[in-house]
């Protein structure tokens, strides 16, 4: 079995659909070619493209179809799913007999613990549905090229892409504005939403060339490139909003390393840690209530001990320290002495313990004292958070494929796309008071859950 460099079974998928009537390109993260060649390379080799998004035609209104799109943190690959009871050693042989995954040691699978995820992922339909097939359209433009054989050039995918605009049946924004939208203006359920990217015009085709243009599309021009980097913008855009809380989860937590202790010079630029400590240290300057809760899982996936992983939870605590540091300072500068940081900022981990099954007994090379056996004694393993979402003040929401670190956020490295969006209805403006839309986080379903 060929699975690719990152066990997504890529190569495996385009066998598969050898000969079927499904196009499967396979579209390695290759750089612009208006890079030095040193550059390319390094982009080629370390990075990649990171969306994950399915975009389907569903049924509108009468005859007509309309397009509904996926986006979040989900993979299309083994040990995605999971139920909210985070299973540990139930159904290992039934459910998950097939779908059992666990980087953190090796373990027999019918032994467990399998590791429990969780991830958001969300549905979207009307014209921000046709944006994200709009981000498709330009990925798969600039991935199937042109094919040169011996004899002849022939066409190698690019033609296959179906031309919806074309297709009367399909409602369209462009064509049908009214019937693209799926629920009236005034409806309480409405939402506004929008879409964001990290991503550059080596991975993209359609960015416009000319600088001025490209400037009045909030496209950064940069090293000969034309560069998305609205995620990032919208991350910080909706933290100096906040008035109340923040509520993030995400696999990583690194960035503003130019504000850490040691190494500043690590390259993790992006601005979301130190706008968080700034925001709350304003907050404790103005006297007013605010928190920040932050979910991550408690080690990357995969073995904890190894050098890239210690590496990375080095770099997470390198963030949290500066972080704390800062709103330590601001408590200081007020006299308030009987307040703590976290009072104001808290990272949780996930975890599940499950106490029903029999613990396997020991294989002839089990230590008794591994951390193997000892999550089999014990019934305990972490919940691996992979999700990539935050929700501001009750009203504003935000959910994508993107990491809270520099990889993610910087639009030269992975390719990420997400969406933000808020209930006009239930904000706390329209609602004159704390907003009661769908937008409330599962904070205490997370937190508080027993088991």
């Amino acid at each position: 079995m060929q699975d690719g460099l990152m066990h997504t079974h890529d190569e495996e998928a385009r066998k598969f659909f050898r000969h079927s009537g499904v196009h499967c390109v396979l579209a390695p993260r290759y750089a612009s070619n208006k890079m030095s060649i040193f550059k390319q390379q390094v982009v080629g080799t370390l990075f990649t493209h990171h969306q994950k998004c399915v975009i389907v035609d569903t049924q509108a209104t009468g005859n007509n179809r309309k397009i509904t799109a996926f986006l979040g943190g989900l993979d299309l690959c083994d040990g995605r799913y999971d139920t909210p009871e985070h299973r540990l050693f139930k159904d290992l042989t039934t459910v998950f007999k097939d779908d059992f995954h666990n980087p953190t040691f090796p373990v027999n699978k019918s032994d467990g613990p399998r590791q429990p995820w969780h991830d958001l992922h969300c549905k979207i339909e009307g014209p921000a549905a046709y944006d994200i097939l709009t981000n498709f359209e330009q990925r798969w433009k600039k991935s199937a090229k042109w094919k040169v054989s011996v004899r002849r050039a022939v066409s190698w995918h690019h033609d296959t892409l179906v031309k919806i605009n074309r297709m009367s049946w399909i409602v369209s924004p462009s064509a049908d504005e009214q019937n693209a939208h799926v629920c009236e203006e005034n409806d309480p359920e409405n939402w506004h939403v929008q879409i964001f990217r990290s991503i550059d015009s080596g991975s993209v085709k359609g960015f416009p060339k000319d600088v001025q243009e490209a400037e009045s599309q909030n496209l950064v021009c940069a090293k000969n490139l034309q560069i998305d980097k609205s995620i990032h913008n919208a991350y910080v855009k909706a933290i100096r909003s906040a008035q109340h809380f923040i509520y993030i989860e995400n696999q990583y937590f690194i960035g503003s390393s130019y504000y850490w202790s040691s190494h500043k010079g690590a390259g993790a630029e992006n601005l979301i840690p130190i706008e968080l400590a700034i925001k709350i240290a304003r907050k404790i300057a103005a006297r007013e209530p605010f928190a920040a809760y932050i979910i991550i899982p408690m080690w990357p996936e995969g073995n904890p001990t190894t050098a890239p992983m210690q590496e990375i939870l080095y770099w997470q605590g390198q963030t949290m320290s500066m972080m704390y540091k800062i709103i330590a300072d601001a408590l200081r500068k007020e006299g308030l002495d009987d307040a703590h940081p976290q009072d104001y900022l808290n990272f949780y981990c996930l975890g599940k313990r499950e106490v029903t099954a029999e613990v396997p007994a020991p294989t002839s090379h089990s230590n008794e004292n591994s951390p193997l056996r000892l999550a089999q004694k014990f019934r305990r393993f972490m919940i691996y958070v992979h999700s990539k979402g935050m929700i501001i003040d009750d009203e504003f929401v935000l959910i994508g494929s993107a990491n809270i670190n520099q990889r993610s956020l910087d639009g030269l490295r992975d390719t990420e796309i997400a969406m933000g969006a808020y209930q006009p209805h239930h904000s706390w403006a329209g609602s004159q008071g704390p907003p009661r839309g769908q937008a409330r986080p599962p904070l205490f379903t997370h937190l508080c859950r027993s088991g």
